[in-house]
């Protein structure tokens, strides 16, 4: 539940975000364009990093390393940007910087430390994605994760979805098969474990873990709406920077002292990886707040365009006449997602409901008429019979 900014209601996630969207202004609207803009570029541009950054088939780096720097980049960026958004605050407003409301933040924003480690979890199984799939079957199979996002969003949020918006879904996971056909190199290996092995348990938890992480992160962001963005950005990121150096203490007890230095390995190529990292984070938080996680997976879907160019003109990388099917089935899958057809049942239903309520609020008015009229003719019969009961008084 969270309070309305406005009239101070207490409403549902879902309800508030439902009547956010019925007053999507044009700046927000344009907002929303800037984002999945800036999401296409740096989400496609991920994994051509990644895979600049290996060195005969592996990383020289530690991916945790890449993670922890990536994290206190965000961390800086939040702290630098909550500062100017202080600097700006009008007179009589409650100030950001004070302790206490940092503190009373910090244990509204509780729930920031699930997605915060369910990322860390995620960003390191982005490297080993890697090690199985080229970059744009990698971006494909990243795909996968709308899905699975709406039945979060259904359960968690009580997003409600339109039939022709999960034919939409399908019609996704259809294209994301026919791009998958004969990917997979037969008779390799990797780690020990047969690849198709080792590469469906890597899919199905890069597929889960992600989708919880950004159902919980728009969960919490929205929930505590009235909450400043960068304040909650820290946050999450600091959680985020603690997961990620845990990781890297338990790689100093599994592998070494040696394996402490987080610089080791680095490279140009990793260095825009950090920042790439860094910069997608920072988008995706303004996503899940102010936009929607589908919106944002789906942005993500288009990169997967410019992924498979990209790497095929980098390194060489054959595009399949099933990559390019799969695409153009994502696409249709994604114009009937957000056509105004999907909505129409909703839309409808809320019409409807507007219109009963009036209708209601009508005859509750006519009610009210008819009781007035009825009370004030009663009340005038009982004068009139009061009067001619009442004795004439002599003169």
């Amino acid at each position: 539940m969270v309070e309305c900014s406005v009239c101070r209601s207490k409403l549902s996630v879902s309800r508030a975000y439902d009547d956010h969207k019925i007053r999507v202004t044009s700046k927000q609207r344009v907002l929303n364009v800037l984002l999945v803009v800036g999401d296409c570029m740096l989400v496609g541009l991920q994994p051509i990093l990644v895979y600049m950054s290996k060195v005969d088939g592996k990383f020289n780096f530690s991916p945790i390393s890449v993670n922890f720097l990536t994290e206190i980049a965000k961390v800086f960026f939040a702290i630098v940007m909550l500062l100017i958004q202080a600097k700006h605050q009008k007179v009589g407003e409650k100030p950001l910087l004070s302790i206490s409301t940092f503190v009373q933040a910090a244990r509204n924003n509780v729930l920031l430390a699930v997605p915060a480690l369910l990322y860390a979890i995620n960003n390191y199984l982005k490297f080993t994605m890697q090690l199985y799939f080229n970059p744009a079957t990698v971006k494909m199979l990243s795909n996968l994760k709308v899905l699975v996002i709406a039945l979060l969003l259904k359960m968690v949020m009580k997003r409600r979805f339109s039939v022709i918006q999960w034919e939409a879904l399908a019609l996704l996971l259809i294209g994301i098969s026919v791009n998958q056909l004969r990917s997979l190199p037969e008779g390799a290996t990797a780690i020990g474990i047969p690849l198709a092995t080792g590469a469906y348990i890597c899919t199905v938890i890069f597929v889960t873990v992600p989708s919880m992480a950004s159902v919980f992160n728009e969960y919490a962001l929205k929930s505590q709406y009235d909450t400043s963005i960068y304040l909650q950005n820290l946050f999450l990121y600091g959680y985020g920077a603690i997961f990620n150096f845990l990781g890297i203490l338990a790689t100093v007890i599994y592998k070494g002292p040696e394996s402490f230095d987080i610089l080791q390995g680095h490279s140009r190529a990793t260095l825009f990886l950090i920042m790439n990292n860094a910069a997608q984070g920072i988008l995706s938080s303004f996503f899940f707040k102010y936009a929607d996680t589908i919106l944002k997976k789906y942005s993500s879907t288009v990169a997967t365009i410019f992924t498979g160019i990209a790497s095929a003109a980098l390194f060489g990388h054959v595009i399949t006449m099933n990559f390019l099917l799969g695409i153009s089935i994502v696409f249709i899958s994604m114009h009937q997602f957000f056509s105004p057809l999907a909505k129409v049942k909703d839309e409808q239903q809320q019409n409807g409901s507007l219109e009963l309520g009036n209708a209601q609020d009508t005859h509750r008015a006519n009610d009210s008429f008819i009781n007035m009229a009825a009370g004030a003719n009663e009340e005038a019969t009982h004068r009139g019979v009061t009067d001619d009961r009442t004795p004439l008084l002599p003169r």
